[in-house]
C-alpha cells in the first residue's frame, strides 16, 4: 500500500470515528448525477460513464450497511431520460438491467422498483419485475431502484390510486373531499410503508432535487457533493454522514 493510500485510510478511519452513531439516517436517497460528465472528463464514451456509475452502487450499499442504514433509494432513471438519443437510451437501459441483476445476485439486499415501469419498454419492465421478485426474502437493507421515476408523476399516481380506491368503495367525491389528508396520499406513494428519507445526497455539484422524492423530502436533510458519481468515494459518503449528524433537525420549526 502506497503512502497516499495509507493517508487515505487513516483519514477515512478518523472520519468514521467522528460520526455520532446515534444520529445516523435510517433512509438515504441518492441522486447519482454526473456519469456523462465524468466520461467526457476522462475521455471515455458516455456508456462507460453509465457503467462506472452502475458499478459504484455495490460500494455505496456496502457503506450503507456498515453505517446501519435501513433503506436506500437510488435514482437510476428519470422520466426525462426517455428523451435521450436512442443509442444512449439503449445502452443505459441495458446497463440498468445489468446493475439490478448484479445487486440481486448477491442475495444480500431486497430490491424494489419504484417508478412508472409502464412507461418503459415491455421486455425491460418484465425482466426487472422477475429479477426483483427473487429478492423479497433477502435479509439485508431495502434498495429502492427508482426507474421511470419523476416526483410529480409519483404524486399524480398516488392521487389517482387514491381516487380509484375510493371509487371502488362507492365513496362520493364530496365525501372524499371531506376526509382526504396528507396520510391518505402518503399511503399511495411508491414508497408507502417506508420511513421518509432522512438524508438525500446529490453528486456532481448540482444543488437541486430535480423532482426527486418531492413529497417524501419535506423534512429531509440535503448534502451536495462536487464529485461526479463514478468518482464518489467512501470519504465523500462519510462526510455526508458527518454533516447529517451535526445538523439540528427542526422539522419546520
Amino acid at each position: 500500500m502506497g503512502l497516499r493510500d495509507l493517508a487515505y485510510s487513516a483519514y477515512e478511519r478518523r472520519l468514521a470515528a467522528r460520526i455520532d452513531q446515534e444520529r445516523r439516517p435510517r433512509h438515504i436517497g441518492v441522486i447519482m448525477d454526473g456519469n456523462r460528465r465524468w466520461a467526457k472528463a476522462v475521455g471515455q464514451h458516455i456508456a462507460e460513464g453509465h457503467q462506472r456509475g452502475a458499478d459504484k452502487i455495490h460500494d455505496l450499499l456496502e457503506w450503507c450497511e456498515e453505517a446501519g442504514v435501513e433503506v436506500v433509494t437510488l435514482w437510476l432513471f428519470s422520466t426525462d431520460n426517455l428523451n435521450r438519443p436512442a443509442a444512449e437510451l439503449e445502452d443505459l437501459l441495458r446497463i440498468i438491467e445489468g446493475a439490478v441483476r448484479s445487486l440481486a445476485e448477491t442475495g444480500r439486499w431486497r430490491i424494489r422498483t419504484v417508478g412508472a415501469l409502464d412507461l418503459m419498454p415491455g421486455e425491460f419492465s418484465r425482466s426487472l419485475k422477475e429479477i426483483t421478485a427473487e429478492t423479497t426474502a433477502n435479509p439485508g437493507l431495502v434498495v429502492n431502484a427508482a426507474i421511470g421515476y419523476g416526483g410529480r408523476k409519483e404524486i399524480a399516481d398516488a392521487v389517482r390510486s387514491l381516487l380509484c380506491e375510493h371509487a371502488d368503495r362507492g365513496t362520493s367525491i364530496e365525501d372524499l373531499a371531506q376526509i382526504i389528508d396528507v396520510e391518505h396520499i402518503t399511503e399511495h406513494l411508491y414508497t408507502a410503508g417506508q420511513p421518509e428519507p432522512d438524508l438525500i445526497i446529490r453528486t456532481s455539484g448540482e444543488q437541486r432535487l430535480s423532482g426527486f422524492m418531492l413529497w417524501q423530502s419535506a423534512h429531509s436533510e440535503f448534502y451536495f457533493c462536487e464529485a461526479y458519481w463514478p468518482a464518489f468515494r467512501k470519504i465523500d459518503f462519510l462526510r455526508a454522514l458527518r454533516d447529517f449528524a451535526q445538523r439540528q433537525r427542526r422539522y419546520g420549526a
